[in-house]
């Protein structure tokens, strides 16, 4: 249904090699998958999420505070993008994907195409 995030992978763009992992954790139930994402420091308009055929993508760039005045001793944070790829099973519609940020949280909510979802049949007594 959804695989392992594709992102490390040899055939790796050149954009994914200079780029932070954002942490994602992914959940499913019987309506679908919910992915949440940890983005921090990314604001809305620099945040891109597309499905591509059956490839989820998740961009987002940081920016970084200006210190002005200040000799800077120690970063951490040195790379201002954030990447990750997934791809998508089957019986997963990409077409209905919903999505949700707030404080630093990106939240996609992928729905499972109507035919693979659980159904109660009824039994009707003769």
């Amino acid at each position: 249904m959804f695989e392992k995030d594709t992102t490390k992978n040899q055939d790796a763009s050149p954009a994914e090699d200079t780029t932070m992992l954002p942490r994602v954790d992914v959940v499913e139930d019987v309506s679908g998958i919910t992915l949440y994402a940890d983005l921090p420091g990314v604001p809305k308009d620099k945040l891109c999420v597309r499905v591509q055929s059956d490839t989820l993508t998740i961009e987002g760039d940081i920016k970084p505070p200006q210190i002005t005045d200040l000799q800077v001793h120690h970063v951490e944070v040195s790379l201002p993008k954030f990447y990750r790829s997934f791809t998508l099973g089957r019986e997963l519609d990409c077409d209905k994907v919903a999505a949700e940020f707030k404080q630093g949280v990106l939240k996609l909510h992928i729905p499972k195409v109507e035919h693979v979802k659980p159904r109660k049949i009824e039994v009707t007594v003769v």
